[in-house]
This record gives structure tokens, C-alpha cells and sequence, in this order.
């Protein structure tokens, strides 16, 4: 009689918490203001003001927007606001910063959505691999979240993990 395969890491009580299921989808857009000023130097409040009047707006309906400046450049604070103005009424998030940063903005959104109470005393293991670029600064976001309500926290694949944390014994 041949001898049955047991499946130890369905066994295991393991759930897996996957970042990949809370990446909030969207196109991604990089806005730079270097564009609008004079001479990659400074900007003129007259010829800004008539771009931000005239320009289609719409073309960034349902998208997450960063807006920056990429050269070192005298942009005053206003600009980037009144940009904001225009950006607001279609993307669906409108943040200062580089793409990045977006996404690291993008991520601590979502992971504070998450109810850490479903995670109570639970083993956990922090999806390590993932078809979508996750930022390190979710993975810490989620082990912060996390480390207070289970009962072990790990970090990879359910069946190739790494330790993290054991909550200790009482």
C-alpha cells in the first residue's frame, strides 16, 4: 500500500497575508512641474496660471498622480497646491513626491484599512514574492500592523519562511 502524501504547510494553521491583494490597481503618473518654468529655473505666475487654465485635465481621470519637480528650481509652494486643484476632481489620489513615494502613500493607505483583529493570535506568514513591485516600507507597514496580535509572524512562502517574531509565552 503506498504511503499518503500529507500536506504539512496546508496543515501548518499558516495564513498568509499578501500585499498583492491590497495593491490598489491604477495607473501610476508622474507630473513634473519642470515643464511649466522658464528656463528649467523658475516659475512665471502669468504663463502658469494660463497653462493650468487651458490644459486638459481630464487626461488624468482615475489615475494616481505624484507631482515634483525633477531640477533644482525656484517652484513655490502655491504651484504645486494650484496644480492640486486641477488634478483632484479626476485622479484618484493626488500626492507630492516621485513615484515612489506615491506608492509608499498608496500602500500605508491600504494596510491601514486592514483589521488587525482578524490576525489575532493567528501564525502568520508575510508573502514574500509578488507579481507587483511592493515597496519595503509596506512590508515594515504590515509588521508593525501585525506584530501586536499574533501569535508568530514570518516572512516568504508558507513553505520556505523566516522568523520574525514569537509572541512570548505568558
Amino acid at each position: 500500500m503506498a504511503e499518503e502524501i500529507i500536506n504539512r504547510v496546508v496543515n501548518s494553521g499558516l495564513i498568509t497575508f499578501n500585499l498583492e491583494d491590497i495593491f490598489p490597481e491604477g495607473e501610476r503618473v508622474l507630473y513634473d512641474i519642470k515643464e511649466n518654468l522658464w528656463q528649467e529655473i523658475a516659475l512665471k505666475e502669468k504663463d502658469f496660471r494660463e497653462f493650468v487654465k487651458h490644459h486638459d485635465w481630464t487626461a488624468y481621470q482615475d489615475k494616481y498622480v505624484a507631482i515634483y519637480c525633477s531640477v533644482d528650481a525656484i517652484v513655490p509652494t502655491w504651484a504645486y497646491m494650484l496644480l492640486t486643484t486641477k488634478l483632484a476632481p479626476f485622479a484618484k489620489k493626488v500626492v507630492f513626491g516621485n513615484l515612489e513615494e506615491l506608492e509608499t502613500i498608496l500602500f500605508e493607505e491600504a494596510i491601514s484599512k486592514v483589521n488587525p483583529n482578524d490576525y489575532i493570535d493567528a501564525r502568520v506568514v508575510i508573502k514574500g514574492c509578488s507579481g507587483k513591485v511592493v515597496p519595503p516600507s509596506a512590508y515594515v507597514r504590515a509588521t508593525e500592523l501585525l506584530q501586536p496580535v499574533v501569535k508568530v509572524l514570518m516572512y516568504g512562502e508558507p513553505c520556505s519562511t523566516v522568523p520574525l517574531y514569537k509572541k512570548p509565552r505568558k
